[in-house]
């Protein structure tokens, strides 16, 4: 049976006995990740089940089929079963998500991970960048290990899986590994790997963390009081296991007791410890969720509010100002209105009293009576004409204001016309091409009459400045335009005499052309010439043959050569010739703006024309002289013979 360590870094004890497998539950050390509440320091805690009446546990000896207290039955019915363990860490917690990033992240950090390392990437990290990590925790296990370039998506899983990874992790999965519903499990496998390794890490050291409680500096897990205690606590176990019990508090109290007996456990120790753990794990929770809240960013978005509230609360004041003064207007006018009408009102007041107080005073007459229903007869028809002007004035103003709104439109209309006129010509808005720093927009209903009056005269200021501008421009791209005119008429003739200087070029090649023509026939002349020497010799040799084969093959090699030679001559003359028109066709082009260099380069070819074709006349005459001194050897040999 394999012996299992105390660890006391943890806190806890694993129960792995090879005849039962944890379900997840009770789940062993190498398979935890990170929690939000860590075990109590130094307790020796051994994990308790559940439940007795669910079939949770795959066993060894197979399917559990008799009931609680019923002896289990051991006949051997299978290596393990099908059964999935279900993952039962908050994967999809957001906050427990955040804290295995920051773990993940410090160990990479530690560890020194080569790649970039931020916690953007880690919120959705790419395949490649999942595969990465992957490898280089990996190799903290395998130092030797080294990912393969192909199929990575089918070599992680199956690595994974060889390691012992408690649940599935999909093929499909490693295509989007960045994806929020793929990214926790992938996280979470990550974690598991993490754990592994470190529990790797304590395994390699050769002492435990706390030395004190061993006597004499031995390991006391390694000695016989702790293999003995370990195999009666496994023994009473099983056989309750097997008998139908699922949970052991007894024996658990009772090895707790021995152990903490062999192992002198300080108790008081024990319990500071915890409370200087739960002390720390507060202030952890705490320091977290400062970190997870950025105060600053708060401070920041809260200044960017109060900004935001002050320019709405200064554009309302501003607001407030202006309806302020123009309440204030309004107030001094109606003031003055006041006045008036109070003054209006006393007078009419003074008028009422003198009116009756004649009233009181004087007694009407019939003729008084007439003479006062007359005025009101009067005033009735004042009225009436009066409401009838009113009633013709109205209407007038009604038909006035039409043909203002009718004008206003034309108005609008023409300036709408005049902006896109405007931005067409570049000139709206101020940074325009052709503003030049001006506002050229007409805003008719910002200001008042008069003002509107002094932006039209600005504005055609501003137009009529821009169009002397323009105008002036004109003139000079004009005069410019008669100076390229002029100096082009002048470059046409300059072309033009160009042009007849060479025509007398080319009539001069014309005539090199045909002497050289003259040439070629004299040469094909000669040619023949030869051709005839050449049968007579040829018939000499017909009947020589015989006397003198060994002087006759010499002088037939010597042919050859000297035919060879010609036909060289004549290839290289022709090269040269093809050289000289070319020569002569750049010197033709460049002629045309450097007339003086142009006679001079041609006086050059001119010359080195003669001297080649003299050259090739001589070369000719040399061959000729040298084929005439080799037949005058060949008669003198055929006559010596």
């Amino acid at each position: 049976m394999e012996r299992v360590r105390l660890s006391r870094v943890k806190g806890s004890r694993p129960s792995e006995q090879s005849l039962r497998v944890q379900d997840s539950n009770r789940m062993s050390l190498m398979y935890t990740t990170p929690q939000s509440k860590q075990p109590s320091f130094g307790k020796l805690n051994i994990p308790k089940p559940q439940s007795g009446t669910s079939e949770r546990r795959t066993s060894f000896f197979g399917p559990r089929t008799s009931g609680v207290g019923m002896p289990r039955n051991s006949t051997m019915s299978g290596f393990g079963g099908t059964e999935k363990i279900k993952d039962a860490r908050p994967l999809h917690d957001k906050s427990y998500v955040q804290q295995c990033i920051r773990q993940l992240h410090e160990f990479l950090t530690e560890q020194g991970y080569p790649g970039t390392l931020s916690s953007k990437t880690l919120q959705s990290p790419s395949t490649k960048e999942f595969v990465k990590m992957f490898e280089f925790i990996y190799c903290q296990l395998d130092p030797t290990f080294e990912m393969p370039n192909s199929k990575v998506e089918e070599e992680v899983p199956a690595l994974f899986k060889t390691l012992g990874y408690p649940f599935v992790l999909s093929k499909c999965s490693m295509y989007s590994v960045g994806a929020p519903h793929t990214w926790p499990q992938a996280l979470g496998a990550l974690m598991w790997l993490i754990d592994n390794v470190k529990i790797n890490w304590s395994l390699r050291k050769p002492k435990l963390l706390f030395s004190d409680f061993c006597e004499d500096g031995e390991n006391i897990e390694e000695g016989a009081e702790f293999n003995k205690l370990f195999l009666d606590y496994t023994a009473e176990t099983y056989s309750k296991f097997m008998q139908g019990d699922d949970t052991f508090e007894e024996e658990d109290e009772a090895f707790l007791v021995k152990l903490k007996k062999l192992y002198n456990v300080d108790e008081a120790l024990l319990a500071t410890m915890e409370e200087k753990h739960t002390i720390l794990t507060d202030e952890v929770k705490k320091l977290e969720k400062e970190s997870q809240t950025d105060r600053l960013m708060t401070k920041r978005m809260e200044k960017m509010k109060l900004q935001a509230d002050l320019k709405k609360l200064q554009s309302y004041r501003a607001s407030l100002d202006s309806f302020k003064d123009n309440l204030e207007k309004k107030d001094s006018e109606l003031n003055a209105e006041l006045e008036t009408s109070v003054s209006h009102l006393e007078t009419l007041k003074h008028e009422r009293n003198e009116l009756q107080h004649l009233l009181q005073n004087q007694k009407f007459t019939p003729a008084d009576v007439e003479r006062i229903n007359r005025e009101k007869r009067e005033l009735l028809q004042t009225i009436s004409s009066l409401t009838k002007s009113l009633e013709n004035t109205e209407q007038h103003k009604w038909n006035e204001e039409i043909a203002l709104a009718k004008v206003k439109e034309k108005a609008e209309l023409k300036l709408t016309e005049y902006h896109k006129l405007a931005r067409k010509l570049k000139l709206i808005p101020i940074s325009a091409e052709n503003a030049c720093g001006h506002d050229f927009e007409i805003r008719p209903f910002e200001c008042g009459a008069g003002s509107m009056v002094q932006c039209k005269t600005q504005i055609q200021m501003q137009l009529r400045k821009l169009v002397g501008d323009v105008e002036e421009e004109n003139s000079r791209l004009t005069n410019m335009k008669l100076s390229l005119e002029e100096s082009c008429e002048q470059v046409n003739s300059i072309i033009t005499d160009k042009t007849n200087d060479l025509k007398q070029l080319r009539e001069q090649i014309r005539k090199l052309d045909e002497r050289w023509e003259g040439e070629q026939q004299e040469l094909a002349r000669e040619e023949q010439e030869w051709a005839a020497e050449m049968e007579s010799v040829e018939n000499h040799r017909k009947l020589l043959e015989k006397k003198v084969n060994y002087g006759y093959d010499e002088a037939v090699q010597q042919l050859k050569a000297a035919q060879q030679q010609y036909h060289l001559v004549l290839q290289e003359t022709n090269e040269e010739r093809r050289t000289v028109a070319n020569n002569l066709a750049s010197v033709f082009t460049t002629a045309a703006n450097h007339l003086s260099i142009t006679e001079k380069c041609l006086e050059d070819l001119h010359s080195r024309v003669q001297r080649i074709c003299s050259k090739a006349v001589e070369e000719d005459e040399a061959a000729i002289q040298k084929l005439q001194e080799t037949l005058k050897d060949f008669m003198s040999k055929a006559k010596n013979v």
